[in-house]
């Protein structure tokens, strides 16, 4: 992990006295930012910079840095979409080069988009002849109309400090949530007491907006190939048993490594984390360094979001690598996510002027 990013979840979530002065420093900057984040959305609730787009859009965001599960939720629903019969492209920021490659192993089918421009992204699309699409990390992206919105929560990141950066990482209050279709708790490692606790402050904060549970679920082990195209493979699986009473560098470059590694401990591994900052380029060295780090240990495992990128740089030197392949579990709210996809699928034939978009 890097000294910014170290540096930043100690001020966020740090205990003592250290942490909670740096804190109370930055709260005046975190006063600031907030007011700017009213202004820009009354802005845009107004209507107000919202452009039309050329296909009908679903929008899969968040109100935090870091990670909630963004990418296998939009994933998912470029999956549900293409078996009721659409053809979705799914449009991305490109941020690194990690999330683009993900959605292209998950879905080889379904054409990539990465733009920053949402609005142009959505444009090349159609022009590659999909008939709709799911914008990922897109809530804050309010140029671009969509039909609806899915906004997660992560419930294993859930402190109930909900302070704006940069004195922590929310980028919006959980009163946002009431310009979502559907307010979405994911789940790795979290506690049912915990899933509650997130459950009821949303529905204090955002009372009529219906809410859903989604699981992301370990499915199975994968081993790494250099030579697959997208950097990953689709090649030799092994059961999730195989981690029990093994000693596991978690090896990671994510949003919320705590709850990768939460997971494995669940699945009886012997847990030892090598984390680096969220989106990190690996290059030769750090898998060097992350390979001596390991000796003695029975297995490396990363997550698909990190194989994508080490595959190339990971030959056949013992320690192998693998990936935990992961599963989308909808524990609460299928009516609710169906209903919001059933609007893009409706919308899809339609003129565009005749659909009707929310600003968010």
């Amino acid at each position: 992990m890097s000294h910014a990013a170290a540096l930043a979840e100690w001020v966020w979530h740090g205990t003592g006295v250290g942490p909670a002065t740096l804190r109370s420093a930055l709260a005046p900057f975190s006063a600031v930012y907030a007011a700017e984040v009213v202004r820009r959305n009354r802005r845009f609730d107004a209507g107000v910079g919202v452009l039309p787009v050329a296909l009908p859009s679903i929008g899969v965001g968040n109100l935090t840095v870091g990670g909630t599960g963004k990418t296998p939720v939009a994933a998912w629903c470029a999956r549900e979409l293409v078996e009721s019969g659409a053809a979705p492209a799914i449009v991305l920021r490109g941020y690194g080069d990690d999330e683009w490659r993900v959605h292209a192993l998950l879905n080889p089918d379904v054409p990539v988009i990465p733009d920053a421009d949402r609005v142009r992204g959505i444009a090349t699309a159609a022009s590659k002849g999909a008939d709709c699409a799911v914008l990922d990390d897109a809530f804050q992206h309010r140029r671009a109309s969509r039909l609806a919105d899915l906004v997660l929560v992560a419930a294993d990141a859930w402190t109930g400090h909900l302070r704006p950066l940069p004195a922590g990482p929310w980028r919006e209050p959980l009163s946002a949530l009431q310009r979502a279709s559907v307010a979405v708790i994911t789940v790795k490692a979290a506690s049912a007491a915990r899933v509650s606790e997130v459950e009821a402050a949303i529905r204090r904060a955002a009372p009529g907006i219906p809410v859903a549970i989604m699981g992301i679920v370990p499915s199975g082990l994968r081993a790494v190939v250099a030579k697959h195209p997208m950097g990953a493979t689709v090649g030799a699986a092994e059961p999730l048993s195989v981690l029990q009473h093994r000693r596991v560098t978690a090896l990671s470059a994510i949003g919320q490594p705590e709850a990768f590694e939460r997971q494995l401990a669940a699945l009886g591994a012997i847990v030892r984390p090598q984390r680096f900052r969220d989106h990190h380029p690996f290059t030769a060295a750090d898998v060097a360094q992350v390979r001596r780090a390991a000796a003695g240990d029975d297995l490396v495992v990363c997550t698909l979001k990190d194989a994508v990128k080490l595959a190339p740089l990971w030959h056949d030197a013992a320690p192998p690598l693998w990936y935990v392949s992961q599963t989308i579990e909808v524990r609460l709210g299928r009516d609710a996510l169906h209903d919001a996809l059933t609007r893009v699928l409706s919308a899809r034939n339609l003129p565009r002027a005749d659909s009707r978009p929310t600003a968010g």
